[in-house]
């Protein structure tokens, strides 16, 4: 069980490491190797150029300017002193609205942090109940237990302090997401009124079309719209089941790339490149690298040609869905928010996400057949988290020295020792834990299409929410009981399921030691890690050397990317868990409400801990999830004095077509 010394050495090697990937990283940005990396956007938008060519072979790969080693730290004040419109402009509202997630952390629990050890701490440390055995007397603990409430006897009116304080706790955390909802709820409204026109907000998606045998579904779709919309219907573009013709594409592109590799090598050499047949050119025959290409993109183009007319020829591609845009904001509103037909099952209608925001592989599964994925990806989920507490639990026997030990005996020399014993118990628990949870939000968001949702941000939204329901079930919860089974096994094996309750109440507040090593690792060093960029670093340098061919494959290698939401949101998610938890250490646990006379007090903070919230998210997630019909009307009352000779039908018409018709080399003709 960890101590004051072991939570000190987690402490110290996490603000090290902390330190040395911000210094890296203030240095690593300075090179001209790098620049790609640290400034992707500003290449994208094209304010910044490649750093000069002139000078020697080194200049162009390292900085010999010893002013700007100097100044390396610049970066700081610019960074902390951004202001949040400027944010926007740079990095987008989700961007904005993510860092404000860090600064109301900061509201709620600087207050708290406060509190707790100006006043909880004080009357926990003062008692002797885990010195003197108590309540408690066989269970394990170190000298961080005499900071929890363990540390008080049953029935203390001590006690009465910590449920002031549970509710003062409450009322403030609630207190500051009030104001945050309201904030955030208002940027997004000013936003939507604020930003420039998006076919989105004009479309509307249509699912589960009611098909006639008698006409097309692009038919079909018009005529509905025409009848129930006839002021407001503007054009429409039926959905495409053009997947394994985006397939053919990519790789006629990535074929293209190598060509182009292979002619620019000739060029510079005079000598006709060649390579091998068998897999990735590593054995096989010798052939000409061009001609054996030349020959593959010949016969690709044809495949490409019997693939594009099936597409856009045979009836079963083109799917009962629809995107159907409407000649103003407020009509789009009205129809994406509203019952279409008598019958709820058909012609459901929803906001159409932004173009490039279109998960397009999952428009081609048939409306039918979601409620079957979406059983199969619970069942999924469900086993996920389940096989899950498996390595969990091997985590937490790493927190216990005496586990170790028990296990492997041949280690107490080396374990034994006081810093090998901090690292261990500090540091060790949470590393792997942490290692446990990388390749996580990758398999949640593939469970997330084999659901069938439409849009990217849809898949991040579902991931985020089902990584925190895993954060709190595997992290948190089993954590607790796969930590008290290990610290007290004979204990806890021989109690009956009432007693073994009892220790397990006891023993969460025991546990947040490990909790505490734990937020030390994901939340100081692996966030100055991703600060670093290390591995998009590496996988540009990488993909530079091995696969850009052109300036085009340059600028996708140095894509920056998203935030990637479904993954850092979750994980801010259980350090306010944790926090709120342990601001108290749980006062409403079973052994207190049995013995202490106004039991029912923790039940009634703890309901309202609970209910608050609730109203909160019924108050402000409306202004998230619809579009009022009074913001739509007046910015379509602005643009129409603005622009009143918009020819909004040309502008919304291709808006929705499957991207490989897009691209300029395979401008496909569309079925209408």
């Amino acid at each position: 069980m960890a101590t004051f010394e072991d939570i000190g050495v987690a402490a110290g090697m996490n603000i090290v490491f902390a330190v040395a990937f911000l210094t890296a990283f203030a240095i690593l940005r300075l090179q001209p190797v790098n620049d790609r990396v640290y400034f992707p956007k500003w290449y994208i938008l094209g304010v910044r150029n490649r750093p000069s060519q002139q000078g020697s072979f080194v200049t162009k790969y390292v900085n010999l300017d010893w002013r700007a080693y100097v100044r390396f730290l610049d970066w700081v004040p610019n960074a902390l002193t951004m202001q949040e419109p400027q944010i926007i402009d740079h990095a987008g509202l989700d961007s904005a609205v993510y860092l404000r997630i860090y600064l109301l952390g900061l509201k709620i629990f600087v207050p708290i942090a406060l509190l707790s050890w100006a006043i909880l701490v004080p009357v926990n440390w003062t008692n002797n109940t885990l010195a003197n055995g108590g309540a408690s007397k066989k269970l394990q603990h170190s000298n961080i237990g005499k900071l929890s409430i363990s540390n008080i006897p049953y029935g203390s009116p001590r006690l009465w302090t910590h449920i002031l304080m549970a509710y003062a706790f409450t009322f403030w955390t609630c207190f500051c997401l009030r104001n945050e909802y309201a904030k955030v709820a208002e940027m997004h409204l000013y936003f939507l009124a604020s930003t420039k026109r998006r076919p989105d907000q004009f479309t509307v998606l249509v699912r589960n079309v009611l098909t006639d045998q008698d006409e097309s579904v692009s038919d079909t779709v018009e005529h509905f719209f025409l009848d129930t919309h006839p002021d407001h219907y503007l054009t429409h573009q039926v959905v495409i089941n053009a997947n394994n013709l985006a397939k053919l594409v990519k790789l006629k592109k990535k074929k293209n790339n190598w060509l182009n590799y292979y002619q620019l090598k000739f060029a510079r050499k005079q000598s006709r490149p060649m390579t091998k047949t068998g897999f990735l050119g590593l054995w096989g025959e010798k052939v000409d690298a061009i001609d054996r290409l030349t020959t593959e993109i010949y016969w690709l183009d044809k495949e490409i040609a019997d693939e594009r007319n099936r597409v856009t020829s045979d009836p079963k591609c083109i799917m009962s869905a629809a995107f159907v845009s409407f000649k103003s904001r407020w009509s789009a509103a009205v129809c994406a928010q509203t019952q279409q037909s008598r019958n709820p099952t058909l012609w459901l209608t929803d906001w159409a996400s932004e173009p490039r925001d279109v998960y397009w592989d999952n428009l081609a599964i048939p409306y039918v057949s979601l409620s079957i994925r979406k059983l199969i990806v619970i069942v999924a989920f469900f086993f996920l988290a389940f096989f899950f507490v498996i390595p969990v639990s091997f985590v937490q026997s790493l927190t216990n020295i005496e586990c170790i030990l028990k296990r492997a005996p041949f280690l107490k020399p080396i374990i034994e020792g006081r810093f090998i014993k901090s690292m261990v118990q500090g540091v060790l628990p949470g590393i792997a834990l942490k290692l446990f949870l990388l390749a996580l939000p990758k398999i949640l968001i593939m469970i997330a299409k084999l659901e069938g949702l439409l849009s990217i941000s849809a898949l991040e939204r579902i991931s985020a929410f089902r990584y925190y329901i895993f954060n709190f079930t595997n992290v948190f919860l089993v954590s607790v009981i796969a930590g008290t089974a290990f610290e007290q096994p004979d204990h806890f094996l021989q109690q009956s399921a009432n007693d073994i309750a009892k220790i397990i109440g006891v023993s969460i507040s025991m546990k947040a030691t490990f909790f505490i090593t734990y937020v030390m690792v994901d939340g100081w060093a692996s966030v100055a890690g991703e600060i670093f960029r290390l591995t998009p670093m590496v996988l540009y340098h990488l993909r530079n050397f091995f696969l850009v061919k052109t300036e085009k494959d340059r600028e996708e290698a140095m894509d920056p990317g998203s935030i990637e939401f479904h993954k850092a949101e979750p994980r801010i998610q259980l350090y306010f868990l944790l926090g709120l938890v342990y601001a108290v250490v749980t006062p409403m646990i079973d052994e207190y409400q049995r013995e202490f006379p106004v039991h029912y007090i923790p039940r009634r903070a703890c309901s309202a801990h609970h209910l608050v919230p609730c109203v909160l998210q019924r108050r402000y997630e409306p202004a998230f999830v619809r579009y009022p019909l009074q913001e739509a009307m007046r910015k379509d009352t602005l643009e129409c004095a603005t622009e009143p000779n918009l020819d909004l039908k040309s502008y919304l018409q291709s808006a929705y077509i499957h991207p490989v018709f897009k691209n300029e080399d395979e401008l496909l003709p569309l079925p209408c």
